[in-house]
C-alpha cells in the first residue's frame, strides 16, 4: 500500500491555502494587505495557487505612507498589472492633509504609527470584513500571540486576551456589524521557511532583498538608507556600503545589513546563520519593549 508524504514546505503551503479558502468561504469582502515585502508577496502567491485557474478573488490593499522605497512601489504596480486584480490604496499623506493624524517631527520621526488611522479608514470605507496579512509568529513577540483568525472590535482594536479558540482546523469568523478580522495564513512559517519556499517556487521579489551598493548612514545600530526624507545629524557620516534588507518598511526606518548575498541561495545560507530577528533593524520597534503590541492594540497590521 503506497503512502503520500508531504515535506515541511508542502505542509506549510497546504495549511496556508486552507486558511485562504476559509477566508473566502466565511467573509464577504476580504482583501490582502500588500506592502511589497516578501511576506505579502508570498501570501499573494499562495492565493494564486489556492484559486487557480481562476484569478485571485481578493483585492490588494496597500497603505501608502509616502515614504516607501521607490523599488517597492514599482514592484507593486508591476505585480498588479500582471495579476489583473484591484488595488486599493490608503494614503497616509491624505490622512495628514485632512487633519486625521499629525505628522511626527524630529530626528526619529516616522509615519509608521500613522498607518493605523489610514488602514482603519480604508477598511471602513471599503467595507472590508477581513484583511489578510503576512504576519508570522517568529517575527516579534506580539505577533506570536496572534491566531489564524484574529478578531478586531468595531473600533478596529485588538485584544490579545480575548481571542477565539482555534481547535484542530476549526476557524471562527463570526462577527457583528462594524467588526472585522485579520487573517494570517503564514503564521507558522519562519523567515527561513519563507526564503526556502521563495527559492523553491522561484517567486519574484524586489531587488532590495539582494545585496547591492547603497549610500547609508549608521543610526540606531543599523545602516539607514539615504533618501530625500532623511536629515543627517551632526557627527553622522555618509558611507557607501554593500547591503541588503531583511524586511521592508518605510525608507526612513528600515535598516540594512552588510551582506554579499546577491542570490536566493546565498540569502538562504545567510539567514540560516542569523541569530537576530529580521525586525531587529526596524527603528520603529526599538522605541519600547512593547512598541509592536501597543500599535497592534490600536489597529496596526
Amino acid at each position: 500500500m503506497s503512502k503520500y508524504y508531504l515535506n515541511y514546505l508542502d505542509e506549510l503551503e497546504s495549511e496556508a491555502i486552507y486558511i485562504l479558502r476559509e477566508v473566502w468561504a466565511q467573509f464577504e469582502n476580504p482583501v490582502i494587505l500588500f506592502s511589497g515585502g516578501k511576506d505579502s508577496i508570498l501570501v499573494t502567491h499562495l492565493a494564486k495557487k489556492a484559486f487557480y485557474p481562476a484569478k485571485i478573488p481578493f483585492a490588494l490593499m496597500h497603505v501608502d505612507t509616502g515614504h516607501n522605497f521607490p523599488e517597492t512601489i514599482k514592484f507593486r504596480d508591476d505585480l498588479i498589472n500582471e495579476l489583473g486584480v484591484k488595488l486599493i490604496v490608503g494614503s497616509v499623506q491624505e490622512s495628514i492633509d485632512k487633519g486625521r493624524v499629525a505628522e511626527e517631527k524630529g530626528k526619529n520621526a516616522t509615519r509608521n504609527a500613522l498607518q493605523i488611522t489610514t488602514l482603519l479608514d480604508a477598511i471602513e470605507a471599503n467595507k472590508v470584513d477581513c484583511a489578510i496579512g503576512g504576519g508570522r509568529r517568529d517575527e516579534e513577540k506580539a505577533r506570536a500571540k496572534e491566531r489564524f483568525f484574529s478578531h478586531r472590535d468595531d473600533f478596529g482594536q485588538w485584544d490579545p486576551k480575548n481571542q477565539r479558540p482555534e481547535l484542530w482546523n476549526l476557524l471562527n469568523g463570526k462577527h457583528f456589524e462594524g467588526e472585522h478580522f485579520r487573517a494570517f495564513p503564514i503564521s507558522n512559517w519562519t523567515e527561513m521557511d519563507v526564503w526556502n519556499y521563495i527559492k523553491k517556487e522561484n517567486i519574484s521579489i524586489p531587488s532590495l532583498y539582494f545585496a547591492h551598493e547603497r549610500e547609508v548612514i549608521w543610526r540606531s545600530n543599523s545602516w539607514i538608507p539615504v533618501s530625500k526624507f532623511l536629515t543627517m545629524e551632526k557627527g553622522e557620516k555618509l558611507e557607501t556600503k554593500k547591503i541588503r534588507f531583511r524586511t521592508l518598511g518605510d525608507i526612513t526606518i528600515t535598516g540594512g545589513i552588510e551582506s554579499d548575498a546577491d542570490t536566493l541561495e546565498k540569502i538562504a545560507m545567510e539567514v540560516s546563520a542569523m541569530r537576530k530577528t529580521e525586525r531587529g533593524d526596524r527603528s520603529d520597534d526599538k522605541r519600547s519593549e512593547t512598541a509592536m503590541e501597543d500599535r497592534k492594540k490600536q489597529g496596526y497590521f
